[in-house]
């Protein structure tokens, strides 16, 4: 929301994915590979109009982890316009990822394990092509 083009967001995405916080990365080797319950999760992902620290396709879920500078009020109006989409959130802070990593990846995989798989539904694609070019 605000961050620009569709382009900027990758670009910011791909930033965030080479910089993570040390929050983001403990939390990420922890979920990648589908460790947790079998979920397979991006993170840094660009869902149009937000970039959601880690995404699971299958269930539409949003993951994120909260720093110190985070506005909740800006935070919860987000969260809203997602949901709306038709996705679910989840928040943790980096403290509760710093000092109860196994609180956390409990909670989400009984949160996860709590949605429905999500079927036929896509992200819009943020640049289609024109005239429907390479759809044939």
């Amino acid at each position: 929301m605000g961050w620009g083009t569709p382009a900027d967001l990758d670009t910011l995405a791909k930033a965030m994915r080479r910089a993570p916080t040390e929050p983001e990365a403990r939390v990420w080797r922890n979920l990648s590979n589908s460790q947790l319950g079998g979920f397979k999760f991006r993170r840094q992902a660009n869902l149009g109009s937000r970039i959601a620290d880690f995404f699971c396709p299958a269930i539409g879920l949003i993951v994120e982890i909260d720093g110190d500078t985070h506005d909740p009020e800006a935070d919860a109006r987000e969260d809203a316009v997602s949901r709306r989409q038709g996705f679910q959130v989840i928040r943790f802070t980096n403290a509760d990822v710093m000092q109860n990593m196994k609180g956390v990846l409990m909670t989400l995989l009984a949160f996860a394990r709590s949605l429905p798989p999500r079927t036929n539904w896509r992200i819009p694609h943020l640049n289609p092509s024109p005239e429907g070019e390479g759809l044939r």
